[in-house]
């Protein structure tokens, strides 16, 4: 994917195979004498049991440069915090896990709940979240990334590459985001994003006209990859949506509270593959499905929340509009896909779309019936406020959880 193409919304920075990995790393330890950088690892406990995060870690204890590493552990009983303990225990980096489903850190969260600061739908989201609000705790980072934990073709360049533009002293950029192509068994990944975010960006503004947003999203090359970088002095203010919205929903963020010359996107990999979700057409609480209208109400509540008047004539013209331009850019796909050597399951790509574009008007009446909703978790200038001890207690509950399961 090596070009120099710049799109005029968002700078983008490319892979030009100029520059060893080595040298990049150099300047990263240069800046981290007064830039402290730190990464945050949103994980499933099951992820431990997977075939990417011994990798992961194996490439991460080469990096020299990282100030700390927050685990966020999900989904884990008092036996599998204390496995995955000895687990990341290998990292001879500095790093701490957050039992996120332990007494100590339940209990403090409960304390939120009678100011209705309490995220109460768990997912990656409230787990980033939290990982976040403990590096605020610490006081003691001015950069920090984040990436996900079944990244089956992982090396340490993709989070040299993510970090570079916001540790850089001299460059602008408060967000960095990566970008890479999605290909893992020979096939074509990334349905979500080639199959409903972009041909649903082009239809919106078909519809509806010209948007400075609507361009902000469509610079994106990558929009929903899971691997992104800001400065820490960003995180106090910034809404996490906690469902599948989450990186749209950053992305929107950043959009709001920064502006675009401040965003940048990042070549970080020439091959990308992790975790495939299933389409789960037959339930609309799990998989593709869900992620769908998920993003697509994110989508929707930004637009309004700027102005923009939706009805259900609007809706039914947007899920027409898309259909047939997902269907143009599939043939697109296809093509590409055969001049490179790889499956592609057409089929199967058109019953996405399909899906997709039913879930649009279902995203549309969802919010139509309900434009109040608010799936947002509370940035942590408000806990702050409403709770002006909690994050010295977090960082406390952590301490004592972390002191209680030392491994033997």
């Amino acid at each position: 994917m090596a070009d120099f193409h710049q799109n005029g919304n968002i700078a983008q920075f490319h892979n030009l195979r100029t520059r060893p990995l080595e040298e990049l790393e150099y300047r990263l330890e240069t800046f981290a004498q007064t830039r402290k950088i730190s990464l945050i690892l949103p994980s499933l406990y099951s992820e431990l049991e997977g075939p990417a995060l011994e990798n992961i870690l194996a490439e991460l204890a080469k990096v020299k440069y990282l100030h700390r590493i927050i685990i966020g552990l999900d989904a884990a009983d008092e036996g599998q915090f204390r496995a995955a303990r000895r687990f990341f225990a290998r990292l001879p980096i500095n790093h701490v896990v957050l039992w996120n489903d332990g007494p100590r850190i339940q209990s403090l969260m409960q304390r939120l709940e009678p100011h209705g600061l309490w995220p109460i739908e768990a997912g990656k989201g409230r787990n980033v979240w939290g990982c976040i609000g403990y590096l605020i705790a610490c006081a003691d980072s001015a950069v920090m990334a984040i990436h996900d934990c079944d990244i089956v073709t992982y090396n340490r360049e993709m989070l040299s590459r993510l970090v570079y533009p916001v540790a850089h002293p001299a460059f602008p950029y408060h967000l960095s985001k990566g970008f890479y192509p999605r290909i893992g068994n020979n096939r074509l990944g990334g349905r979500v994003t080639r199959n409903l975010v972009s041909p649903l960006l082009i239809s919106l503004k078909k519809v509806l006209g010209d948007s400075d947003y609507i361009d902000y999203l469509r610079a994106f090359r990558y929009p929903l990859s899971g691997e992104f970088a800001m400065r820490t002095a960003t995180l106090p203010d910034l809404r996490m949506p906690s469902d599948w919205g989450l990186e749209i929903g950053v992305l929107s963020e950043a959009w709001r509270n920064l502006g675009p010359r401040a965003v940048c996107q990042v070549e970080i990999a020439d091959v990308y593959d992790h975790k495939h979700q299933d389409l789960s057409a037959e339930d609309a609480q799990t998989g593709l499905n869900r992620m769908s209208m998920d993003i697509c109400k994110a989508i929707f509540r930004k637009m309004a929340a700027d102005g923009v008047v939706l009805s259900p004539n609007i809706f039914r013209t947007l899920k027409a509009t898309y259909y047939r331009r997902a269907l143009d850019m599939l043939e697109v796909y296809s093509n590409d896909a055969q001049m490179n050597g790889l499956s592609f399951d057409r089929p199967a790509e058109e019953r996405s779309i399909q899906l997709f574009a039913e879930n649009i008007i279902q995203a549309g009446q969802v919010f139509l019936e309900n434009p109040q909703e608010l799936p947002f978790i509370p940035n942590w200038n408000l806990v702050n406020a409403a709770e002006p001890d909690f994050l010295t207690d977090f960082r406390a509950a952590v301490a004592a959880d972390m002191k209680d399961s030392e491994p033997g």
